[in-house]
């Protein structure tokens, strides 16, 4: 395990050094200027290598074995189906409860979304709370990936999904506070990091691999896609209801 950290902390500086000379370039170069806090700067990027090795090194050796054997646990049809039972969907039922809580746990512990979430209630001057935002994202994101495993198992065409699921986001950009929108459409895309793609992509291969008629290829992967589009339609939902009851109160105050 101490020579998988040391490797991956050398892989982590050579991610981490385009990045580093990219702005220390533009700032020296371009703008012509010192860096402020040099000592600070310097120490906390040393902070972001070191947090990076051990995150990873973690993922690696805990979170990722755990999710792929429970995966293939829940799809095993020796479990789902031990009475050998004609095939139906409802003999799922416990993947896509496990699909929705792996969904939910691994997005609130997403650090690209707690960073935006943290990002966000700044700008805003706190009218976006940040657990609201993580959990926002987090239903769906959970809602997603068990709609996405119950695709797999019933074996319906993804973009019927993807379709109705985008033209319900337009509907709602219609009507959504313009401040929110934004925010929403991005909160789908830091979703699909590190702690969420791994063990949502080990779900839909072990759940294609395992039913019989699916094609790990075709069906296994698209999982990803659903993490993505249904925080957008969280989110922008979690704002709408919160305007409707900002607005019930004001009217009720005047009243």
């Amino acid at each position: 395990m101490i020579t998988d950290f040391f490797n991956t902390f050398l892989g982590t500086i050579l991610d981490v050094l385009p990045i580093t000379v990219i702005i220390f370039g533009f700032q020296i170069v371009i703008l012509k200027r010192p860096v402020p806090n040099l000592p600070r700067v310097l120490t906390g990027f040393g902070f972001v290598l070191v947090g990076l090795a051990f995150f990873l090194t973690g993922l690696e050796h805990a979170l990722f074995p755990i999710g792929e054997l429970m995966a293939k646990q829940l799809t095993a049809p020796e479990f789902v189906n031990p009475d050998n039972l004609p095939f139906h969907w409802t003999q799922y039922n416990w993947v896509f409860l496990f699909a929705f809580m792996i969904g939910a746990s691994t997005t609130i512990a997403e650090p690209s979304l707690i960073a935006v979430a943290i990002k966000a209630h700044q700008v805003s001057g706190g009218s976006i709370s940040v657990w609201g935002l993580r959990i926002a994202v987090a239903i769906g994101v959970a809602v997603g990936i068990a709609l996405g495993s119950w695709r797999i198992v019933t074996g319906y065409p993804i973009h019927w999904f993807i379709v109705t699921g985008y033209c319900i986001v337009i509907v709602q950009t219609l009507y959504a506070p313009k401040m929110i929108i934004p925010l929403a459409y991005d909160s789908g895309g830091v979703t699909t990091s590190t702690v969420t793609v791994p063990i949502v992509a080990a779900l839909g291969l072990g759940l294609a691999g395992t039913i019989p008629g699916r094609n790990p290829m075709i069906d296994g992967f698209g999982l990803i896609a659903f993490a993505s589009l249904f925080p957008i339609i969280s989110v922008m939902a979690y704002a709408q209801i919160a305007r409707y009851k900002s607005n019930k109160q004001a009217r009720q105050a005047k009243a």
